[in-house]
């Protein structure tokens, strides 16, 4: 099934700006998603099961790195959004 996920990672520290991006790049390591970012969040679509792997992964090793944050995540089935790879 085709899925697109919002989310936001909100880093329980000063330094986030390093955390979020650094949580940005490892969900750009999978070649089976494509995602777009702004200033409020990141999208990404696909299959389901790499959406959800690629979050697993992304926030697994966040918090081994960084420690403790919040990910707030929306889902929406069925849906792939038109959106490039990001830039």
């Amino acid at each position: 099934m085709k899925l697109t996920a919002e989310l936001s990672v909100y880093p329980l520290r000063e330094e986030y700006k390093t955390v979020v991006e650094a949580f940005i790049a490892e969900l750009l390591k999978y070649e089976d998603i494509v995602a777009a970012t702004n200033s409020m969040s990141t999208q990404i679509s696909g299959d389901d099961t790499a959406v959800f792997a690629a979050i697993q992964k992304a926030l697994r090793t966040s918090y081994e790195h960084f420690g403790r944050q919040v990910l707030v995540a929306k889902f929406i089935p069925e849906h792939f959004a038109d959106i490039g790879p990001a830039v």
